[in-house]
Order: C-alpha cells, then sequence, then structure tokens
C-alpha cells in the first residue's frame, strides 16, 4: 500500500497540534498511536511507511522538554522489574541460608543416629531407650 501525497502533510499537522495541546481525534498522549489517531493513518504507515516522520516527533518532544509516553511507561516497567528483581534476591539469599541450615541439622542429626548405632552395637551398650507412653486401646463398638 503506497502512501497517498498528502499523508505526510497530514501527519506533520497532526504532530503540530499534539505538540501544542490542541488534539481533535486523539487523547493527546506522546504516543505513535494517538500520532496516527490524529493524522487519520494506519499506525504502520508511522512505523514503517514514514519512519522520518516518527523519529522527527520523538526529537520535537524530547526538544520540548517532555518525555514520549512509550518511554515514560517503559521506564515505569523497568524500575518494577528492578524492585522485583531485588526482592528475588532477597529470598534467594534466605533460601540459600535455609539449605545451609538444613543441611547442617541433617549432618548433626545423621552423625548423632551414626554415634548411637556404635554404640547399640558396643558389647555392654550405655544407651538406654526412652519409656514410652502406653498407646490407647482401640475401641470396637459393637452394632
Amino acid at each position: 500500500m503506497s502512501p497517498t501525497p498528502d499523508e505526510r502533510d497530514c501527519i506533520r499537522t497532526a504532530i503540530d497540534r499534539i505538540l501544542t495541546d490542541t488534539p481533535e481525534r486523539s487523547n493527546g498522549a506522546l504516543t505513535i498511536v494517538a500520532l496516527a489517531q490524529e493524522a487519520r493513518v494506519p499506525r504502520n504507515a508511522l512505523t514503517q511507511r514514514h519512519l522520518d516522520l516518527k523519529n522527527e516527533f520523538y526529537e520535537k518532544v524530547r526538544a520540548r522538554g517532555a518525555t514520549p509516553d512509550s518511554e515514560k511507561r517503559l521506564r515505569r516497567q523497568v524500575t518494577k522489574l528492578k524492585e522485583l528483581r531485588a526482592a528475588d534476591a532477597e529470598e534467594l539469599a534466605a533460601l540459600r541460608a535455609d539449605v545451609e541450615a538444613l543441611v547442617g541439622a541433617l549432618h548433626q542429626a545423621q552423625m548423632e543416629n551414626r554415634q548411637l548405632r556404635q554404640r547399640l552395637a558396643a558389647p555392654d551398650p550405655a544407651v538406654r531407650s526412652l519409656p514410652t507412653q502406653p498407646r490407647p486401646r482401640a475401641v470396637r463398638r459393637h452394632p
């Protein structure tokens, strides 16, 4: 699909309207989507056919001292992802510490078990088992 001769003029006019805060057809956001709506052209006209106009739009937005909305959105997303990454790093550190503690407890229990078995295997074991509580009998009910 080839661009119409006045498509570029429509886009330039739309850029001016958006940057002067007088949009007629869009919400006035500093995005390519709003620019395409304002110019009444398909978005791919700006992303594929008229890259120079898209770049010009973003240059004018930056020259005006503003940040394009798409860049603001990406910055918020990057900030959120960094926060999530930091939280994950903290959780991972806590899990690693837990694993070390569990491995230590497992080794301790294995060593104590091995020592008890060696003492029980000796001819005169000095190990006594603890008395256990008698278990209550299961009550049988007669039908």
